[in-house]
């Protein structure tokens, strides 16, 4: 958890409290974005360049080296 305080105001028991504090962890375990590692993350160079290359396929079919289709 990031330092957050939540406040159990009811009259649950030990096992109870441990129960809940649990199920929350898990929620936000199950529900955080996955983290990515800086290293394996594409450079918005390199994105852009692989969105216009699949681009320039779509409109062309002969793009980026490949021989013109037949017509």
């Amino acid at each position: 958890m990031s330092g957050e305080r939540i406040q159990i105001t009811s009259n649950a028991s030990d096992s109870e409290t441990a129960a809940i504090v649990a199920a929350v962890e898990q929620f936000l375990a199950d529900t955080a974005s996955p983290q990515v590692d800086d290293a394996l993350a594409t450079s918005p160079w390199a994105r852009a360049a692989l969105e216009e290359g699949i681009a320039a396929r779509q409109l062309h079919g002969d793009a980026w080296g490949h021989a013109p289709r037949p017509r």
